[in-house]
């Protein structure tokens, strides 16, 4: 079995996170979220690997490099353009699309594959769910999973008979017209012949597009329904659940990672924190390699504070993610908020940028100063 991995779309619910990361390496405990996938494929033996990227291709393609440091083989199928004025333009060709040229170009899915979205983390049984879908001689498979009727509207649901065979496949359908709550997980099993049918040289999505017409033509389609930890990230709502109950130790094979020095309190390495002056931290509270935290500072989890990051004293975090460099200024309070630069995003997907704040309320906890000397020292000695 081979793998493609989904990765060039701009995830732009997840903005601000996204502005400067592609959504499959939005972090989770530290981690990219797509490196948990690439960990996964590798424990079930699944080593070449296809992943189609687009918007800041850069960013994963310096990271998982060719897919050696993971055991297996990584390759890349870049969307877009380079124009007249010699700038990489991303163009997206749609999640089936982009399947379609990597075919065409060398022919790569010569055999059952397993496609998945890049920004899901999943602990699915592969071995048992191909084994199902060649059982049933199946030319295309949907892993699903039962979600709350009122949540139909995000997904892309299936609607299948007692074994399985899928008629109808509705994208993201109102809750009045949803005939299913068996939601799509981004997880597909492919043959060869499933891939002919995608057409040639156009955007072409495998949800609203190459599904309806797998089902119209009453092909082998079929859905498993699968118990399995998925943890989707579809939007900043959803992050910031996924890592409250990650911290909270709700998501199984899920560590919080560094040393745990207090009850409910783990930190990275020369983590510097001053107990005076009724400093607090009631956990799970992660704080990250080379992080300050001021005497009288108050830190309530479940929280996540990336490495380098200062909280001055008097600040209050709580419920909070607080991505690398982040300074919380004296005696302010954030609440239920996940914060990355210069934006903030609060438990209900409100964006706010610094200066929307009175006062501010965080900074970039970079030595600025240093950054000016050091830039002042290279300057001197080219000159």
């Amino acid at each position: 079995m081979k793998a493609m991995i989904l990765a060039a779309g701009k995830g732009t619910r997840v903005r601000p996170l996204t502005y400067e990361l592609p959504k499959p390496m939005i972090p989770i405990l530290g981690k990219p979220v797509m490196a948990y996938l690439v960990e996964h494929l590798a424990k079930y033996g699944v080593t070449d690997i296809m992943v189609n990227v687009s918007y800041l291709h850069e960013k994963i393609e310096e990271y998982f490099g060719e897919g050696h440091q993971f055991g297996v083989q990584i390759g890349y199928s870049f969307e877009g353009y380079t124009n007249d004025d010699g700038e990489v333009v991303p163009e997206p060709l749609g999640s089936a699309g982009g399947i379609k040229k990597i075919q065409e170009f060398g022919g790569f899915f010569d055999e059952t594959t397993l496609v998945l979205c890049g920004d899901a983390m999943i602990d699915l049984d592969l071995k048992s769910a191909l084994h199902e879908h060649r059982r049933k001689g199946a030319l295309a498979t949907v892993i699903t999973h039962e979600v709350p009727w009122e949540k139909v509207s995000s997904y892309g649901v299936v609607v299948s008979d007692e074994d399985g065979r899928i008629s109808e496949f509705q994208e993201k359908p109102s809750r009045a017209a949803a005939k299913s709550n068996c939601a799509s997980t981004g997880i597909y099993l492919f043959e060869p012949e499933v891939i002919d049918m995608i057409p040639s040289g156009r955007v072409f999505d495998i949800g609203s597009e190459l599904f309806p017409l797998l089902a119209s033509k009453g092909m082998a389609f079929y859905s498993q329904t699968r118990k399995f930890n998925w943890i989707d990230i579809g939007s900043v709502k959803d992050y910031w659940e996924v890592l409250q109950g990650v911290l909270m130790g709700e998501v199984t094979n899920m560590n919080v990672p560094g040393v745990q020095v207090a009850d409910g309190l783990w930190v990275g390495l020369n983590t510097s924190i001053d107990w005076d002056d009724g400093t607090r931290i009631i956990g799970p509270v992660y704080i990250g390699s080379g992080s300050k935290v001021d005497a009288g500072a108050t830190i309530i989890g479940p929280t996540w504070i990336g490495h380098g990051s200062h909280i001055c004293a008097g600040a209050k975090v709580v419920r909070s993610v607080l991505f690398e460099y982040t300074r919380v200024l004296p005696d302010v309070t954030l609440d239920e908020l996940i914060v990355f630069k210069d934006y903030s995003v609060d438990r209900i997907g409100e964006m706010k940028h610094i200066s929307q704040y009175e006062l501010g309320e965080w900074s970039n906890a970079r030595d600025r100063r240093a950054s000016r000397r050091r830039m002042e020292t290279e300057a001197n000695s080219i000159t």
